[in-house]
């Protein structure tokens, strides 16, 4: 007891009581400048990372250290979390490279930090409050900016410190810096010693400032005042220990001295969620505290969630309007009784509450979990423990011990001290004030003279203004009164008009007030702001004032009697502050006063919401009904009580909206905001509202439901025009989940909710849903509620609503800076002022950004960079030309969609803001611009482009979202001449951008129009009229088209081509049957995807606007549908199929959307049968989901996480959309093994997985075989028959949660899984391989970290984002190949099973005859035969035999295999994966035809459509002979063509089809891949060529840099330099890439780093040996597939140049090969590999595409002994694989030796009865053709 009042007779020593400090560790980066220029100095920067290196303290991980150096981009030698002893760090220090390059991208680097190094995966420590610091050392300016990036760095809370030789610009550096004194410098690098303990000392002065553990106090708890909080277990379990709670509470508060300025008591009490009691400011005597705790009921519930009621009371009640003086620096305390284990998870809350500083104390019970209580506690030494909550006497002697020594942190923000502020001077500079200025300067002297600004106590900043404002030095600029009084004196008046007070206010808030620009605010240092002005505000000052306000900015306004004195109380915190003067001569007569004010004042936090009132000439208003089973009765109560509001509405489309949600477990939409538009319309559906029913009652879910459904543009939602918004609940019992979070969205929304419940509800949540507690009302029963109906008028008419914003638009201009534009430029520039002088800026309507590119981007300025027109318009007349070639538009576009319309960059577009870019550009881009500018458009981007006539203008048009949208002038000075249409273009697209209601829809009848459907095309005409009389057809509206199809597919009208339903009535009226056959459903559907559902063709479908396809269909496709559906389904089209009897049903249910969706009728006459069915159908649209597997480490290492698991895939499956058949779970848990916990299509409601997930347990078991697991997913779960949508396109995710470094190898499996399209995350603890985890994911940003599994909570936000961005793009690739006709690789494959036992010797003759008709040889025909039954087994591979004699003996030799059943599904996929392969001799890469002949003698037990479709994707051609006992259909199918399947009786009869089948051979069109197949059957006549080029080449050179090759690397520099000697480089017909490798790869430069030989050389000179180990072949093969061969590095694949890889290895590869290897060579990689006599040469002979390959040297300085050999091989392939024109089967001769030039994408179908030829593009030199 003595202590605890001496800790009261202590209280007022609190803020001056000793500070103990700890000594911080720190995380500290060295970023070094590696660029060309500091190649000398680079040793005396590793000399000094190492003596700073000495002096910190990384053995007992107090520090961590990281090193990046950096030149054109930066690379990290290692991060802080890679070594963890100073011996390790100082040898790699020691062994560091200089990197080279240029230009000196400093500000890239630092972004580079921000994103990559201070992050928790990188081992920064940052989020638990390690300080963070990073020193540069530069010797040069930085090329590109580095404002933005610096700031961001400072706002992450990093201390940065710059060290710059003579060479460097000290001002950057200062900029970069926090402060300008931490910008030390040096002549040279040499001289760094010398600042060395300059650098230290500044170092460990700020990080003991900036370290987050705060001064601690010790000794008795201060001041007069201590704020105490008790928070009470009152679940279930504390019933009967209550009692002694409360006495207990008692005890403490008779010993406290309660009071206004004493100590302040509050008590919260929880179970479920919490409720409060009594605030801190709800009594201000001991009495009343007292009495109120005699009162305390417990509350129950279940079960106990410590965790949120945590979170809660610091969000409530330790906050300054519950009465907490926190931000006074009053110690906060919490008092938890607790008699349980949470249910949920306590650490973030715990942290937070210690964060702010609140000294919790937990006293538990035999029943809490101790561990759980320790964590919560501010130390584990404050969890104190009873058996019974009736032992608690027993440690009130303890509590009070604690309260009396508790180290209190000082609060984030620190106490007022009247002697420190922040001031800013805002000075009117307008045109009036010309002559008073001087007065004014003179007021701001006195004033600063009054200041303490050398001891760092007061700052001070001067911002001059007028129309904008300019500063004239910051907070931080200056830190002696001396400059800034020398700096005030030599002030000149700025001038201008008009007087623009608002924005300035604004900039100041933006721009000054910011810790960057030396604020102190999140210090807690008071920020006053001193307004001198000469007249009326010409721009509103309210919103900018009162921003300044919520920001705790102190503001004292003195105005002239020009002023508006009114105007400058508004800006004021009180009138009082708002002084008057006549003159600013007279200024002194107000300083004293103004002084006595500043001083006195105080500063109170809180945050002002602006209110306006409600124009009630318009609502929004949302009815949001209980409709679960407890309302059954009360619901026609509901439903008159809204008929009766909706009564006194005045409904219409610019007046008030309607719409009415129910719910119970989930909401539903009754109707939108934008159904209807009459009150009459409304009525009539309110009065047909039918009960839901339903539980348990999700009000929480309901709320997030309508904020995120039916609060937007797209339902009818007029928030971003200014209507308000409203909410009325109708509830009748307590919500079963959490309704905090959707609650407090909605009101940050601005909507106005109000909540009126029956006593069934919960009072208390119904005050914490509604917009104020008084909005929320009550009544008995529903029955009841007419008598708040006129209480609710009254809430309605008197809201206070939130000023909403007023849209604008996000408008991004891109500018061609290359060499071709320099003249063009200024014209340019005008154009760009033009357009923004037409913009809405200065009210945050309208945002502008400027981009410039050439090779590659430059962002001028963001679109959140400047807020004001003028600052827009002087950047841009300042912009200078950039140059630079070549003109790369795509990867400028990319650029775009990454970084610029990005919220973070300033875009609106995830508030709906339209987002537009118009692109001026004078040339044609050097790389693609198709996926990048179709990805902005996805992105919702209106593009218009213009261009001059250097452009190209079909490229433009494919840019812009519409050929429209392309404008074209001849010179850039002829801009102003296209102004005007690109303005009403814009204007236009922009109305058009927002969002419909959701019933517009884009839709197309593809109508059967073959001989079977003459009699029933009058019905099918009737029906698509009697569907278009019900839509609502125009522009903006409803669009259609009609297409009719048989053998080929015809476009009555486009979707773009009519706009009025009268136009497509008529044109509907007016079909006309188009007979034909055969009827190619497969081919029609592609041609509507493909020509149709285009943007060109009028399809909104990049707008988002749903697309539909309905389908009336009277017969069997006679080609394959298989194809085309899922690719229309995969573009989002919901596909309806109407068939008649002669339908397939089985292929109509194929072809649609689901199978549901496929309607069926006996005639066409009866289709009005099923006119209601498709309304019901076409309203549905079911949105597709995603099939989740969870795939969890549950082996022995896991045991004691595996509960924190089981919880985050609990948490996850919440935000899943499980119910509606969107989104599917399945959970497999593995160790040594695999073993499935339940399928995808196991459970079908979230309730059953969720009981399921709950009571799973830990597997056990060991190895860790991930790899094994991942391959057993591939083959067993994402499989359609375990509940897998693959086939249909539904997006694949796999969630791995890993504990450990998997045992077995993961390439392969990884690998296939991500060639299924399966979206791979992982998230491993601190013992899983994270590299391991980056090879597994999809990209290596989807592996996650954690420290242990209970931290998962910390990354499911991140997941969750990352599983949503994603885009799937399913579309299979084709290789891309050349075709070779001299030559042909000929699979048999022979049907071996019982049945065919006796026709088996026919057969084998009969492939006697082809063979000796061929010309087998090595480089001539090949040929394999295979045999198959149950399965498949080679009898000889295509490169076992080179001669046709031993060809002919082994086929002689071939005996019958037997068995059964027949699998001809399973024998093509083999043929495909074991025989078309480079390994088994094919000749499929390079360009040589691939032919199958498939002898078949019944139908086959598999299914066949697969494998058949992925060897024709592959371009094997496929032949079919089949007898009477196959299946003639499968075997069209398996065909290349259904022609090609040809028929016997038996196989005796062979002989019969030798001919047709010689004929079939020498005719088939060979697939180029990328060109469209050629209908069999079609003459081609005068077919010609253009002239063939030498080709080029992309040549990589890999070459082995690990510490075994340090002696021999200088003899392959030089080999790689006479290589590159023989290279044409200079005219762009040879690239060349350069990379080294070791432990992993560095790429020395691109294949599109340099265009000139010259500069090649000069960079391979001076390559410099990596070194490090070990030899990680198999990853830097990986690594050149993902980054080097590839369009964004320059690589040329696409369009068909020959792609070479020449690896030089000194070693054995220490990780697999083979996966990597394989990979390189399916993208067409030609890989020689030399290695010398320490290389494994079986190893290096599987990397190359043939052992021939592969050459040896015994040393690397015998390389000169096989460069002739390798140039020879390059050369002989590079032809080979050259992607000269698409060749064909038979024998292909030329009579001209011109065509020598690569050939256009053409298909030749060529017959062997004569010439055939092709007119060529007029200007091209031709050459006929002959056989």
């Amino acid at each position: 007891r003595k202590r605890f009042q001496h800790m009261n007779l202590n209280m007022s020593e609190f803020l001056c009581s000793l500070v103990e400090r700890k000594a911080p560790g720190k995380d500290v980066v060295f970023l070094l400048d590696g660029s060309d220029s500091t190649r000398s100095g680079f040793p005396a920067m590793r000399d000094f990372v190492q003596r700073v290196v000495e002096t910190l303290s990384v053995d007992d991980n107090k520090d961590r250290v990281s090193v990046v150096q950096y030149s054109r981009d930066p690379a990290v030698q290692f991060y802080l979390n890679t070594y963890t002893t100073k011996a390790e760090i100082l040898d790699t220090v020691r062994g560091l490279r200089h990197k080279g390059g240029r230009p000196l991208n400093t500000g890239a680097a630092l972004q580079y930090l921000g994103d990559n190094v201070f992050t928790a995966s990188a081992g920064s420590r940052r989020p638990e409050g390690v300080p963070q610091v990073l020193i540069l050392l530069s010797g040069g300016r930085s090329f590109d900016s580095v404002d933005a990036p610096a700031s961001a760095l400072k706002q992450l809370g990093v201390l940065i410190f710059a060290i710059g030789t003579r060479s460097a610009d000290s001002r950057q550096l200062q900029e970069i810096s926090n402060d300008p004194s931490y910008a030390l410098s040096v002549s040279e690098f040499t001289d760094l010693p010398s600042v060395q303990q300059q650098l230290q000392s500044s170092v460990e002065a700020v990080v003991i400032d900036a370290s987050p553990e705060s001064p601690t106090v010790t000794g008795m708890l201060t001041s007069t005042a201590s704020y105490i909080v008790f928070l009470l277990d009152g679940s279930d379990s504390t019933r009967y220990g209550f009692p002694a709670m409360r006495e207990f509470v008692e005890r403490v508060v008779e010993k406290l001295n309660v009071g206004q300025n004493k100590d302040r008591v509050s008590v919260v009490q929880y179970s479920r969620d919490a409720e409060v009691n009594f605030y801190l400011n709800t009594y201000t005597t001991r009495e009343d505290v007292l009495d109120s705790v005699r009162g305390l009921k417990h509350r129950g519930g279940r079960p106990l969630n410590t965790g949120a009621a945590l979170q809660y009371v610091r969000d409530n009640v330790f906050t300054n309007s519950s009465g907490s003086r926190r931000l006074q620096g009053v110690p906060q305390m919490l008092i938890l009784l607790n008699g349980g284990r949470s249910f949920d998870n306590v650490d973030t809350p715990a942290s937070a509450l210690k964060q702010q500083g609140v000294v919790v104390i937990g006293i538990g019970t035999r029943g809490s979990d101790k561990s759980e209580l320790q964590k919560i506690s501010y130390d584990p030494s404050y969890a104190l423990s009873v058996t019974e909550f009736t032992d608690l006497p027993s440690v009130q002697e303890q509590l009070s011990s604690v309260m009396s020594t508790v180290p209190v942190r000082a609060p984030s923000v620190t106490p007022i001290v009247p002697g420190k502020k922040d001031v800013v001077f805002l000075l009117d500079g307008s045109d009036s004030t010309r002559s008073g200025f001087p007065a004014m300067r003179d007021f701001v002297q006195r004033v600063v003279e009054t200041l303490s600004v050398d001891d760092n106590k007061d700052r001070v900043s001067v911002v001059q203004y007028s129309r904008d404002p300019a500063v004239q030095f910051y907070l931080n600029t200056y830190t002696t009164k001396a400059e800034i009084l020398d700096t005030v004196r030599g002030l000149r008046h700025k001038g201008g008009r008009p007087l623009n007070t608002g924005a300035a206010l604004q900039y100041l808030g933006d721009n000054v007030f910011t810790a960057s620009a030396g604020s102190r605010r999140p210090e807690g240092v008071p920020q006053v702001l001193i307004l001198l002005s000469g007249g009326r505000s010409f721009d509103s000052v309210d919103a900018p004032a009162s921003a300044l306000k919520q920001l705790g900015v102190l503001i004292f306004a003195i105005g002239t009697r020009s002023a508006d004195s009114r105007q400058l109380q508004e800006i004021s915190n009180d009138p009082s502050y708002a002084l008057s003067v006549s003159e600013f001569t007279d200024l002194p007569s107000v300083q004293q006063q103004l002084q006595s004010s500043v001083e006195a004042v105080v500063i109170d936090a809180s945050p002002e919401s602006p209110t306006v009132t409600v124009d009630t000439a318009k609502k929004d208003i949302v009815f949001l009904l209980d409709g679960s089973d407890s309302t059954r009765y009360g619901f026609p109560a509901m439903r008159e009580f809204v008929e009766r509001v909706v009564e006194k509405l005045n409904v219409g489309q610019n007046k008030d909206r309607v719409s009415v949600v129910q719910y119970s477990r989930d909401a539903e939409v009754n109707f939108y905001l934008n159904t209807y538009t009459t009150r009459e319309d409304v009525l009539d559906s309110v009065r047909g509202l039918k009960h839901r029913g339903g539980r348990p009652l999700n009000t929480g879910a309901a709320l997030q439901y309508v904020r995120d459904n039916v609060f937007t543009n797209s339902s009818g939602s007029r928030r971003l025009q200014g209507v308000p918004q409203m909410l009325i609940l109708l509830n009748g019992g307590r919500s079963f989940d959490n309704v905090d979070t959707p609650a407090s969205a909605l009101k940050q929304q601005g909507v106005v909710v109000i909540g009126i419940g029956t006593r069934g509800s919960d009072k208390s949540e119904l005050q914490k849903i509604s917009y104020d507690p008084s909005y929320a009302l009550s009544v008995t029963e529903f029955t009841d509620l007419p008598s708040v109906q006129e209480q609710l008028s009254s809430v309605m008419s008197t809201v206070p609503v939130r000023a909403p914003s007023a849209p604008g638009k996000d408008v991004v201009f891109l500018l061609d800076g290359s060499d071709s534009t320099r003249s063009g430029f200024p014209a340019m520039r005008d154009f760009v002022q033009r357009v923004v002088e037409t913009l809405s800026v200065d009210d945050n309507k309208d945002r502008v950004s400027v981009v410039q590119y050439s090779r590659d981007p430059a962002v001028q300025f963001y679109l959140n960079t400047y807020t004001t027109k003028a600052e827009i318009l002087d950047t841009v007349r300042g912009l200078r030309h950039k140059g630079g070639r070549p003109l790369n538009t795509g990867a400028a576009l990319q650029y775009l969609g990454d970084n610029v319309f990005t919220a973070s960059a300033g875009s609106r577009r995830p508030e709906g803001v339209p987002q537009v870019l118009i692109l001026l550009s004078g040339g044609r881009s050097f790389d693609s611009v198709d996926a990048p500018a179709s990805a902005l458009k996805q992105l919702g981007v209106l593009i218009f482009a213009i261009g001059t006539r250097s452009a190209d203008s079909r490229q433009l048009q494919e840019i812009s979202n519409d050929p429209s949208y392309a404008l074209s002038v001849s010179e850039f000075t002829d801009l102003p001449s296209v102004q005007q249409q690109l303005q009403s273009s814009v204007e236009a697209v922009v109305i058009d951008a927002s969002p419909e209601s959701p019933t517009v829809t884009d839709i197309v009848f593809l109508l059967d129009g073959s001989d079977s459907t003459r009699y029933g095309f009058p019905a099918m005409r009737e029906f698509v009229e009697r569907v278009v009389e019900k839509l609502n057809v125009g522009q903006n509206k409803d669009r259609v088209s009609v297409v009719q199809y048989s053998r080929d597919a015809e476009v009555n009208f486009y979707l773009n081509t009519y706009t009025t339903r009268e136009d497509v009535l008529d044109s509907v009226r007016g079909l006309k049957h188009r007979g034909g056959r055969p009827l190619n459903t497969g081919a029609a559907l592609q041609y509507v995807r493909d020509n149709v559902f285009t943007n060109s063709s009028g399809s909104r479908r990049l707008q988002g606007v749903p697309q539909m396809l309905i389908l009336l269909n009277g017969g069997r496709s006679f080609d394959n549908v298989d194809t085309p559906a899922s690719a229309l389904k995969q573009q989002g089209v919901v596909v309806i199929g109407i068939g008649t009897r002669g339908s397939d049903k089985s292929e109509l249910q194929k072809i649609s959307y689901d199978p549901s969706y496929a309607l069926s009728v006996t005639e066409f006459t009866d289709l009005p049968s099923v006119q209601e069915q498709l309304s019901s159908v076409m309203m549905e649209r079911k949105a597709p989901g995603k099939d989740v597997v969870f795939l969890l480490d549950g082996s022995d290492s896991t045991r004691s996480g595996f509960p924190a698991m089981r919880d985050f895939v609990q948490r996850v499956v919440e935000t899943l959309s499980v119910d509606d058949n969107k989104d599917r779970v399945s959970v497999v848990q593995y160790s040594r093994d695999p073993a499935v916990q339940f399928y995808l299509n196991t459970y079908t409601t979230k309730a059953e997985i969720l009981d399921t997930v709950r009571g799973l347990r830990h597997k056990g078991g060991r190895p860790l075989n991930t790899g094994a697991a991942l391959q057993y997913l591939g083959d067993n779960v994402f499989t359609a028959s375990a509940g897998s949508r693959r086939p249909e396109g539904v997006p694949q995710v796999l969630i791995l949660l890993s504990g450990g470094r998997s045992f077995d190898s993961v390439d392969a499996p990884a690998s296939a899984l991500k060639q299924l399209g399966v979206l791979i995350f992982a998230i491993g603890t601190r013992s899983a391989d994270s590299r391991q985890l980056q090879e597994i994911s999809n990209d290596p940003s989807y592996a996650l970290s954690v420290s242990e599994f209970t931290d998962l909570p910390s990354v499911q936000q991140q997941l969750q984002s990352s599983v949503e961005a994603v885009v799937i793009d399913a579309s299979p690739e084709s290789p891309t190949v050349t075709v070779d006709t001299a030559k042909k690789d000929i699979v048999f494959l022979l049907d071996g099973s019982d049945s065919t036992r006796y026709g088996f010797p026919a057969m084998r003759e009969f492939v006697e005859r082809v063979v000796e008709k061929l010309n087998v040889g090595q480089n001539k025909d090949r040929v394999s035969v295979v045999q198959y039954s149950r399965d498949a087994e080679v009898n000889f591979y295509l490169n076992t035999y080179t001669t046709r004699e031993d060809v002919l003996d082994s086929v002689r030799g071939l005996k019958h295999r037997g068995g059964r059943p027949l699998n001809t599904g399973a024998a093509l996929q083999y043929v495909r994966d074991n025989v078309f392969t480079n390994s088994s001799g094919s000749r499929r890469l390079q360009g040589v035809p691939q032919m199958l002949i498939l002898l078949n003698g019944g139908r086959s037990f598999d299914n066949v459509d697969t494998p058949a479709s992925a060897l024709k994707q592959q371009g094997v051609v496929v032949i079919g002979i089949g007898t009477r006992g196959s299946d003639k259909s499968e075997l069209q199918k398996i065909s290349y063509d259904p022609s090609y399947a040809l028929s016997v009786t038996e196989f005796t009869d062979l002989p019969s089809v030798q001919e047709q089948l010689s004929s079939v051979m020498s005719t088939v069109p060979v697939r180029a891949p990328s060109v469209t197949p050629i209908v069999p059957g079609k003459k081609v006549t005068d077919f010609y060529l253009p002239k063939r080029k030498a080709p080029g080449k992309d040549v990589v050179f890999l070459l082995d840099g690990s510490d075994s090759t340090r002696s021999g690397f200088p003899a392959m520099r030089d080999f790689v330099q006479r290589v590159v000697e023989t290279l044409s480089v200079d005219d762009n017909k040879d690239r060349v890439s350069v990379v080294q490798y070791s432990r992993d790869p560095a790429v020395q430069f691109y294949l599109n780093t340099y265009t000139t030989k010259a500069e090649i050389l000069d960079t391979v000179r001076g390559l410099r040996h990596k070194g490090g180990r070990p030899l990680n072949t198999g990853a830097a093969l990986q690594y050149l597939g993902d980054n080097v061969f590839t369009a964004s590095a320059g690589s040329r694949r696409p369009e068909g140049v020959p792609q070479v890889l020449i690896l030089l290895s000194g070693g054995r590869s220490f990780d697999s090969v083979d996966a990597p290897a394989s990979a390189l060579k399916q993208l067409g990689v030609l890989i020689f590999a030399i290695g010398t006599r320490s290389a494994d040469s079986r190893q290096l002979q599987e990397i190359s595409n043939d052992p021939s390959y592969a050459l040896s040297v015994s040393e690397f300085t015998d390389l000169p002994s096989v460069q002739q050999q390798l140039q020879s091989s390059v050369e002989a392939v590079v032809i080979d694989a050259s992607p000269e024109s698409p060749t064909v089967t038979g024998m292909l001769t030329s009579t001209a030796s011109c065509c020598s030039e690569r050939l256009p994408d053409l298909m030749f179908w060529i017959r062997s009865e004569g010439t055939t030829s092709l007119q060529t593009p007029p200007g091209v030199d031709a050459c006929l053709l002959t056989m």
